[in-house]
């Protein structure tokens, strides 16, 4: 296998285990709340904590499709700031990473 195929079942693999997360997260949220007031209010901090994973989860599905979207047009690897390659070694760390380390910490 080549590095971007590699790179590619890593995503691929990252994006379906996001997703099942997603369904879980989404479930816990659609349960009802207790009809007791002492349970129920423990059920909505509960539900507030479950809202925040909820949006990192989304928003890490995102970053991963839009890795795979770059795959599929050619740009992988090219910094989407700067147009420089971002390293190997960046891109085996974080698969789904779109700016190279200098652009990276710019954004910091």
């Amino acid at each position: 296998m080549t590095f971007i195929a590699d790179i590619r079942a890593v995503l691929e693999a990252q994006l379906a285990e996001l997703k099942s997360r997603q369904t879980h997260l989404s479930a816990d949220l659609d349960l009802p709340l207790d009809p007791d007031a002492g349970e129920r209010a423990v059920e909505v901090e509960d539900d507030a904590s479950l809202e925040a994973q909820a949006r990192l989860v989304a928003q890490e599905i995102n970053s991963v499709e839009r890795a795979l979207l770059r795959i599929d047009r050619g740009t992988y690897g090219a910094c989407v700031k700067c147009g420089e390659a971002i390293s190997d070694k960046r891109l085996r760390a974080r698969p789904e990473a779109a700016l190279c380390l200098a652009c990276a910490d710019k954004n910091e």
